[in-house]
């Protein structure tokens, strides 16, 4: 099961208390799974459809609890894929389709004229409890979150542009830097940030989604310091392996062309260090020499040595 399917599973367990909770979310459902057929003058149906049961039982239960009205229930063969049901609720004009949708704020009559109303009913979310109910809602009917182990991403689908600038800025009161982009005809309201998803799922109330996803983040972010620091290392060494190659290298030359000879008491001295010991650090050759001398002293030397070899290399004698 994937992580949303977890996260969408944890939520229709999740009912809330009072009626104008039930009713924000309802009402957000309807809008991103919902579609709504003319049956005869004034009249409409509300057919409702999803691929998750415990969703469709949710929307069940909601739709009875705030209108006391059995709702029909089929169960469709997806023939396409031949693995998923679709679950479709059908709500009739005369088991009360108009009775509804007007009070979820989607359905205006005036003057014996309907007209759809795509925009978020300001009414039904004037308390934080049902500006919650209505996200987690919204989630539900067509949203999606990513496997937090490959990436960071929520996002809920829309049919209407209006409804989309509307829950983004229903977002955007929770301090979510949410965004928009139109996919294949549908505006997608999308949430990329790791922090600003688990604040998401807070609000909806997917604690365990939530947690679930604050695991791999840590694990994650263990991993990539570990990572780091192991780069880091590995570039370092082969830093240190490389500087030393090219010091034996400039020894070597000098000793076969001029020799040693041609070296200062200090350079010669360091210089036969470095080839008896050749995976030693700075610091170590350093303690070799008599007196000891610091890191910074022996990178000194070994530098006048390169431009001995060089100097040598250019035809402009050895040391000066």
């Amino acid at each position: 099961m994937s992580f949303s399917m977890r996260t969408k599973n944890e939520l229709s367990r999740e009912m809330p208390e009072n009626k104008c909770c039930q009713l924000a979310e309802l009402s957000a459902l309807i809008r991103m799974s919902g579609t709504i057929q003319l049956a005869g003058f004034q009249k409409v149906n509300i057919k409702i459809v999803t691929e998750n049961a415990a969703i469709a039982r949710k929307i069940f239960t909601l739709i009875k609890k705030c209108f006391g009205i059995h709702t029909e229930l089929r169960v469709r063969k997806n023939k396409l894929l031949k693995k998923n049901n679709h679950y479709v609720i059908i709500i009739s004009s005369e088991a009360g389709a108009n009775e509804i949708l007007t009070d979820v704020g989607i359905l205006r009559c005036k003057e014996n004229t309907f007209s759809l109303d795509y925009s978020i009913p300001q009414n039904l979310i004037e308390k934080n409890c049902c500006r919650r109910s209505y996200v987690r809602g919204a989630f539900l009917g067509a949203g999606s979150v990513s496997d937090p182990e490959k990436t960071y991403h929520l996002e809920f689908v829309n049919n209407s542009e209006k409804h989309s600038e509307d829950l983004k800025e229903l977002l955007w009161q929770y301090d979510l830097s949410a965004k928009t982009v139109i996919r294949k005809n549908s505006h997608i309201v999308y949430v990329k940030e790791g922090d600003c998803i688990v604040d998401l799922l807070n609000i909806m109330g997917a604690h365990a989604a939530l947690l679930k996803l604050e695991n791999i983040r840590i694990v994650k972010e263990m991993r990539n310091n570990v990572n780091r620091i192991v780069n880091c290392e590995t570039a370092n060494l082969n830093k240190i392996v490389n500087a030393s190659i090219r010091q034996i290298n400039n020894i070597e030359y000098i000793q076969k062309t001029e020799g040693f000879k041609i070296l200062p008491d200090n350079l010669r001295e360091i210089a036969e260090v470095r080839l008896n010991y050749r995976e030693a650090s700075l610091k170590e050759l350093g303690q070799m020499l008599d007196p000891p001398v610091g890191k910074s002293g022996v990178n000194h030397r070994l530098r006048k040595i390169e431009k001995i070899a060089d100097r040598i290399r250019s035809g402009k004698g050895g040391a000066k």
